[in-house]
């Protein structure tokens, strides 16, 4: 409780954070907070172009299969990664300004969640376009979802950050870790093809559910199981608790360390 009250007398700060954060994201380029957009676009084309054409994966619709599961990972993968330079690029406001550090990886997550809400109205578009349409009795269950995953994220971004101050070549090493972590959940492939002998062990990801619960509402337009997300909703707040706890006990020395 101690935590959401910092959090909240900490909001304003938080607001700045994120809107600092998605404004200096593409400052510079061209075509600037599009890439927001564009970024998805592209590596859908590639997966698609790859196991549709190339391999040709016998999924039916494909491109749609991948897409509604690739949004939500790209959105986990830059909280993970990203997340955890978040005390290491704000080290003078660490040494100077007395906050709750926490600000800081809360702060760059709900940022990627804004783009990857964004993100979605092209994921609509394309559904819409492509004449595969929506559930709209699903589609009441997905802010469930976005929300559990966030919460998810949160607790991987307040572990990574924390650790990151003390061993620095985490940040690297996190891109490697989530490459892989990737390709064991089931994002580009279904959840059918995974060896029932070998299903618990993949079901221990907690991404899994999320990823089959975002398909089960945009692809296979059904509500997800119940059981699925409260799967995740568990596994997220359980993350979520130790992220913070880890990150308390880490933060005292962050000063010295930065």
């Amino acid at each position: 409780m101690k935590a959401l009250k910092d959090l909240y007398l900490y909001r304003q700060m938080i607001y700045s954070l994120v809107r600092k954060e998605l404004r200096g994201k593409y400052k510079g380029s061209v075509l600037g907070f599009a890439w927001t957009f564009i970024n998805p676009l592209l590596q859908l084309f590639v997966y698609t172009l790859v196991f549709s054409v190339i391999m040709r994966a016998s999924i039916e619709n494909y491109y749609i299969f991948l897409f509604v599961a690739l949004v939500p990972w790209m959105f986990f993968q830059s909280s993970v990664v990203g997340g955890s330079s978040s005390i290491l690029d704000a080290a003078d406001m660490v040494k100077k300004i007395y906050f709750p550090r926490e600000v800081l990886p809360i702060a760059y997550v709900t940022s990627a969640f804004v783009n990857m809400a964004l993100t979605f109205l092209v994921v609509f578009a394309v559904l819409i376009v492509s004449g595969f349409g929506l559930s709209l009795r699903a589609l009441v269950c997905l802010p469930v979802v976005m929300v559990i995953e966030y919460i998810l994220a949160a607790g991987f971004a307040l572990l990574s950050s924390a650790f990151s101050v003390y061993v620095r070549d985490l940040v690297y090493v996190l891109n490697i870790v989530t490459m892989a972590w990737q390709y064991l959940t089931p994002v580009m492939y279904a959840e059918e093809m995974i060896p029932k002998d070998l299903l618990p062990i993949w079901n221990l990801n907690p991404m899994t559910p999320i990823i089959s619960a975002y398909r089960s509402i945009l692809y296979d337009q059904k509500v997800p199981q119940l059981s699925t997300l409260w799967q995740a909703l568990a596994l997220g707040i359980l993350c979520v608790a130790a992220g913070y706890l880890i990150f308390r006990r880490l933060q005292r020395g962050f000063a010295e360390e930065l």
